[in-house]
């Protein structure tokens, strides 16, 4: 049992952008239904488990939702412009370095020498690996799309990093946190469609449909939560980065996104690097 919640979060997060990409829409209506769909669970899990938060911390949370937003958002966007399998390694990659510069200088991690040599050395093959996978072939038709897409992968995982960072500084159990985190991804949602003059798309049946997306992205935090109290943060959060294989391969196999020979060796080179530097990293 101890190994299934270990890898119920890898793969729920890497099935979430394969059926957010198969049930349609824009970014816009995917981000909406994915909000909603987490508020739904978090709403019940709060009725069963009746867990307690003080007020900061609710409102701390709520505040890393809202930037979940931002991340996730990013990811939506990636995946209509160049498809699952190109952003989810981009996004983890950047997601992991961010993360871990952030546990560094935040949190002291990586205290020794020694530490700091071999999460470096993480890093570095966090970043080769996401530079592989973001090479093709076809520059003279894909390139400017390309380029303006991981530009705007790096600004948006911010939002990300920010939504990893706020719980380690909470003494909330994250079970607590999952309440006032769908609540600001909610609000954060409804601000940007109202700066987007698109509340509209709340009468649209494709944005109801997204909702699966927020399930699928709750059952995988939810086993995240109880594969951390199971296994530890390092093994629980190593295991759960499997979602971008997941991800990745279910974009060329089940999408059809097309790659050619060589961005196929690049992507598949890449993405283990990825996954190594993930466990370097976590592992010092």
């Amino acid at each position: 049992m101890t190994i299934l919640w270990m890898l119920l979060p890898a793969i729920a997060w890497g099935v979430l952008p394969l059926l957010v990409s198969r049930l349609g829409g824009r970014p816009i209506n995917q981000i909406f239904g994915t909000a909603i769909g987490t508020l739904i669970v978090s709403i019940i899990g709060q009725v069963i488990l009746h867990p307690t938060i003080n007020l900061t911390a609710f409102l701390m949370a709520a505040v890393a939702g809202a930037f979940w937003i931002i991340g996730q958002l990013g990811q939506y966007i990636g995946y209509a412009n160049v498809g699952v399998s190109k952003t989810m390694p981009i996004s983890t990659g950047l997601q992991l370095v961010g993360t871990a510069l952030v546990g560094v200088c935040l949190f002291g991690e990586w205290a020794t020498t020694a530490a700091k040599v071999i999460g470096v050395i993480g890093i570095v093959l966090l970043v080769v690996g996401v530079i592989m996978t973001s090479l093709h072939d076809r520059q003279e038709q894909a390139g400017d799309n390309q380029t303006r897409t991981i530009i705007m992968l790096v600004l948006t995982t911010i939002g990300f990093i920010v939504f990893n960072a706020i719980p380690k500084a909470l003494s909330a159990s994250g079970i607590a946190i999952f309440l006032p985190e769908s609540i600001g991804m909610v609000v954060a949602v409804l601000v940007y469609m109202l700066s987007r003059g698109q509340l509209k798309i709340m009468r649209e049946r494709v944005s109801w449909l997204n909702v699966l997306g927020g399930l699928v992205f709750s059952i995988a935090s939810l086993t995240y939560i109880v594969s951390v109290s199971q296994n530890g943060v390092n093994t629980a959060f190593v295991v759960s980065q499997l979602s971008v294989v997941i991800s990745t391969l279910g974009g060329l196999l089940f999408l059809h996104e097309r790659k050619s020979h060589r961005e196929l060796i690049l992507t598949l080179s890449g993405l283990g690097l990825v996954v190594i530097g993930a466990i370097v990293t976590t592992l010092v």
